[in-house]
């Protein structure tokens, strides 16, 4: 079935900062190169962190001086949000961040997947939960573990759940990501590549009339504009299922689970609890899709995309 063409492609240099907006790009089994280039590690956290926790980072901007290529990744030149600008090379850049979101922390360049410890996960529990998450019988009952361990009130807190909520199915994010932030040799959340459709956007927009549904709040790679009679939350019946963009084929993982990132202020955006508060009572807690890609190919706004019946 045709379903659109892409409308947007985003490439995000620095994790959880604003991102460039591209008329094309390669993509591979490693998505965009450059995407999450970037990433901040919280000193006493001990760990790499993003906005969940240091929310103002959203207010931030990032851009490569370069086009990242062959695995290289580039200095970034980064707006902060009073408009005074730093770099992952100026010599103070580490001091500026940290005075900016009131913790201590330090900008690092992805490294080899390798140095697991540099993507642990700071609380000494993440490796059991990390061992028991890879025992396939036991993902259905990842939260109870994560309940059991302890770590409910850490989780909700991270995932920005109220008591009254329920907790997100996490039984589709990838074994490491519960021992470490994200998967090692990368700053993704879970998956190379994450997609949303317009369709979705207007669901939720008639669903919540007041909230600003702009697509900078889901950080999506490709924003695909569906096609008239392609309508409702598209996408959550993609999992397991192959999607063509243009030459580029993908796999679509599963559904994107959501988080407090969609309510944080950005740029032009207030913050706004009640984007998530929709999105978990009337979109099973999640909106957009991860995707990996099967092949290498490049991508352009305007290409078609498909998903075979």
């Amino acid at each position: 079935m045709l379903v659109g063409t892409v409308r947007e492609i985003w490439r995000y240099p620095v994790k959880s900062m604003a991102g460039e907006k591209l008329d094309a790009c390669s993509v591979g089994p490693g998505g965009l190169p450059g995407d999450r280039g970037w990433a901040l590690r919280d000193r006493a956290a001990g760990e790499i962190r993003g906005a969940k926790y240091l929310p103002a980072l959203m207010q931030c901007a990032a851009r490569y001086r370069e086009l990242p290529v062959d695995g290289r990744v580039p200095h970034v030149d980064i707006v902060l949000p009073d408009g005074t600008r730093t770099a992952s090379d100026a010599p103070d850049v580490d001091a500026r961040l940290s005075a900016l979101l009131g913790r201590e922390v330090s900008l690092h360049s992805i490294r080899p997947a390798a140095d697991r410890a540099h993507y642990r996960r700071g609380h000494p529990l993440a490796p059991v939960i990390g061992r028991l998450s890879r025992v396939r019988a036991l993902r259905p009952h990842l939260g109870t573990m994560i309940r059991l361990a302890g770590l409910g009130g850490i989780a909700r807190e991270m995932m920005s759940r109220q008591p009254n909520e329920p907790f997100p199915d996490l039984s589709g994010i990838p074994p490491e990501v519960f021992e470490f932030t994200s998967p090692p040799g990368t700053y993704f959340d879970a998956y190379p590549l994450h997609l949303l459709t317009t369709a979705s956007l207007a669901a939720m927009a008639r669903l919540n009339a007041a909230a600003a549904w702009d697509v900078r709040r889901f950080r999506p790679n490709f924003l695909i504009e569906t096609n008239g009679g392609v309508e409702g939350l598209v996408e959550a019946g993609w999992g397991g299922r192959e999607i063509r963009v243009g030459a580029l084929v993908l796999r679509c993982e599963g559904p994107t689970v959501r988080c407090g990132m969609t309510t944080h202020a950005q740029d032009g955006l207030p913050k706004d609890p009640t984007v998530l508060r929709t999105i978990v009572r009337e979109a099973g807690q999640n909106l957009g899709a991860y995707a990996s890609a099967a092949n290498s190919s490049s991508v352009a706004v305007g290409d078609t995309v498909e998903v075979p019946s």
